[in-house]
């Protein structure tokens, strides 16, 4: 797609767009954001976007899905301030630990793609776009990635 035809088919969408980030985010520095990263990301795919069909839909669903994953990302960032004390058995700590082993090793015996996506994901809380950038591999890729790996954790542990 040339520059000519992203301008014509995509910028007259920024309103639409930016109210849809608005109403989910109801906030405006956010959804001037997610507006900007949809941008970054449509420009940054240009070349498939020929066969996109309905770009106003294709778009809306985009910054649904940043708006999404931005709410995600700040409820996974709070803590409550003092967290509610939980009676403490003898017994409770070894099957603490024992699960704490067996998911250990559950991780470890994953294959490396895996289990580096995984860990980049649920340790370190990237987004996908910031996994991608690290591994070179593509979004879709990174979701399935990430999918099998959980499914093989939850058959483990």
């Amino acid at each position: 797609m040339s520059e000519k035809q992203f301008h014509n088919q995509y910028l007259p969408l920024a309103g639409m767009l930016y109210r849809i980030a608005f109403y989910i985010l109801e906030d405006k520095a956010a959804a001037e954001d997610a507006v900007q990263e949809a941008f970054l990301r449509l420009w940054d795919s240009r070349e498939s976007l020929d066969n996109v069909l309905n770009p106003k839909a294709y778009c809306a669903t985009m910054v649904k899905n940043i708006c999404m994953d931005r709410i995600r990302r700040a409820r996974r960032l709070e803590f409550p301030e003092q967290l509610p004390e939980v009676p403490q058995h003898p017994q409770d700590d070894i099957d603490n630990k024992e699960r704490l082993a067996k998911a250990l090793d559950a991780i470890k015996s994953l294959p490396d793609r895996q289990r580096e996506v995984l860990l980049l994901r649920t340790v370190e809380g990237l987004s996908y776009e910031e996994i991608s950038e690290r591994t070179g591999l593509g979004a879709m890729s990174l979701r399935v990635i990430l999918s099998r790996a959980r499914t093989t954790l939850k058959s483990k542990v």
